[in-house]
């Protein structure tokens, strides 16, 4: 956090926590793909 910033009135910056892959959009995706397409796949051969 640096004090050159320059934030509006209108804007509330919160700090994050260290660790919170659900606040990330991404882990959002991977988890959505892990449930669907991922994961208890079957395959024709070995």
């Amino acid at each position: 956090m640096t004090g050159k910033l320059q934030v509006p009135n209108n804007i509330t910056i919160l700090p994050l926590p260290p660790k919170a892959p659900e606040l990330n959009p991404v882990e959002n995706i991977w988890q959505f793909m892990r449930d669907n397409w991922l994961s208890n796949r079957v395959f024709k051969s070995y």
